[in-house]
């Protein structure tokens, strides 16, 4: 069973970039078909997916994130990594890793995906 563990600061500065880590254990990020998802979740506020690495390294961003949000990953590590730039407190959130197939890109409908990551607490704030 895949297991998915997110990690990084919880404290994070206005203009600064955030940086999160998704460790996954019990399968392959590179594994046929599978794609890579972080999610996240604002305080009074619904799921917001924001980007996707696929088995193959493509990568899908939310438009309206697509300037800020870079997605990567080390396969020899079996890790993925979010990096959004110049955050501000708006985009304070608990941040989610997820594992799904290609109908969850530009969707965080819980029920497409197929294991989560038990999410991470990011504050932005000086």
């Amino acid at each position: 069973q895949v297991q998915l563990q997110e990690s990084g600061p919880g404290l994070v500065k206005p203009s600064q970039t955030l940086s999160l880590t998704c460790t996954v254990s019990g399968g392959s990020i590179t594994s046929n078909y599978y794609y890579w998802s972080w999610i996240r979740q604002s305080p009074g506020k619904g799921l917001e997916w924001m980007g996707a690495i696929a088995y193959s390294g493509s990568t899908y961003y939310k438009p309206s994130l697509k300037s800020r949000t870079s997605i990567s990953r080390d396969t020899s590590k079996n890790q993925f990594t979010l990096q959004l730039g110049s955050v501000t407190p708006e985009d304070t959130a608990v941040y989610y890793c997820a594992r799904g197939r290609s109908e969850t890109i530009m969707t965080a409908d819980r029920n497409l995906y197929d294991s989560w990551g038990q999410g991470t607490q990011v504050t932005v704030s000086s």
